[in-house]
């Protein structure tokens, strides 16, 4: 496993991300555990979950298979840079309360005890905003990050599908109030979806932060969808699906599929690959539902592609460009 500095910060994490937000939903407590071994044995000390991970009547699910796992021992818990995140209302569903919600300094920190209590640990190391707060100064979200820091429950916060504006925002009232800011951003980013090259990836280059993207294949439509589809393997579902109806989308992922299939590369892989090329890019969060899964993906970190192969994905999928060349002169 290849390692990099979070952002600005002094922390060592591994260019792989492992997302969790299937334990529970796809893959039960003994499988996830499973994988969380194999991926700490292959060196990836990065995990990333949520509060509301598990979904719907089981939300936590999620941060409870982490804590049962860290449980165990092993230096399980010594080892991994946990992430989590808060902002999604946690009361039971269909009996949403005020303030169980977003990031009043009260949300932060009944949340926060919670998401502890769940995971089985003193500690979250990476502290995320899982959405903008339209409603909740920045200065009250700062105090109460600030506070937690000082009682050694958090070390580090993070931002997660923040705009470049409010990245910039964020981090300018840090640097007012003393506060460390910002350490990180996890944002939507891959070769099909390059709009965070524009704003989002600058302001967090500018400003120190570490980039973490999140769905790295599209909802699998850079997995080799329509290989698998042809060999029946398996069909596109969910958001690949819905993107091949479109035939111009399905012709750009019938392109890609064949520039990689010429230079004998898998397009999962690769998709990862490119990923760890992209300036600013910490690592993508992969999300496992077996094991296998998790093996193709550590394939992505050795994988070396070449300029034609660059040049080729780059004309397939071109980026926005540069801002604000990009929508001016």
């Amino acid at each position: 496993m290849k390692y990099t500095q979070l952002g600005r910060t002094g922390l060592k994490v591994s260019r792989l991300v492992l997302g969790t937000m299937n334990f529970g939903p796809q893959t039960d407590e003994a499988d996830s555990h499973s994988i969380m071994d194999a991926a700490l044995g292959a060196g990836i000390n990065f995990f990333d979950t949520a509060n509301v991970y598990g979904w719907g009547e089981n939300k936590g699910r999620t941060e409870e298979i982490i804590g049962s796992w860290f449980a165990k021992g092993g230096d399980r818990r010594d080892k991994v840079v946990l992430a989590t995140k808060v902002y999604g209302n946690m009361a039971a569903d269909g009996d949403p309360w005020p303030n169980h919600d977003r990031l009043s300094a009260l949300n932060i920190r009944r949340a926060v005890e919670a998401s502890l209590k769940r995971l089985q640990t003193d500690h979250i190391d990476l502290y995320q905003f899982h959405h903008i707060d339209r409603h909740t100064p920045v200065e009250e979200i700062w105090q109460a990050i600030d506070t937690l820091i000082a009682q050694g429950k958090i070390l580090y916060a993070g931002s997660s599908n923040f705009p470049g504006w409010k990245i910039a925002q964020t981090n300018e009232i840090a640097q007012k109030r003393g506060s460390y800011g910002l350490v990180s951003e996890q944002c939507l980013y891959n070769l099909a979806e390059r709009r965070a090259e524009m704003e989002v990836i600058p302001a967090a280059q500018e400003y120190g932060l570490g980039v973490i993207p999140w769905s790295p294949l599209h909802g699998g439509l850079l997995g080799g969808v329509i290989k698998k589809e042809s060999e029946g393997r398996r069909r596109a579902s969910g958001r690949s699906a819905d993107a091949l109806a479109n035939t111009e989308v399905r012709a750009q992922v019938q392109a890609y599929e064949d520039l990689l299939d010429k230079h004998g590369l898998e397009p999962g892989e690769a998709a990862l690959a490119w990923l760890l090329t992209r300036p600013g890019v910490t690592g993508p969060i992969v999300g496992p539902r077996t094991a296998d899964q998790l093996v193709s993906a550590l394939r992505a970190v050795e994988l070396e592609l070449s300029d034609e192969v660059l040049s080729g994905l780059d004309e397939i999928f071109p980026g926005p460009g540069p801002s604000p060349e990009a929508f001016a002169w």
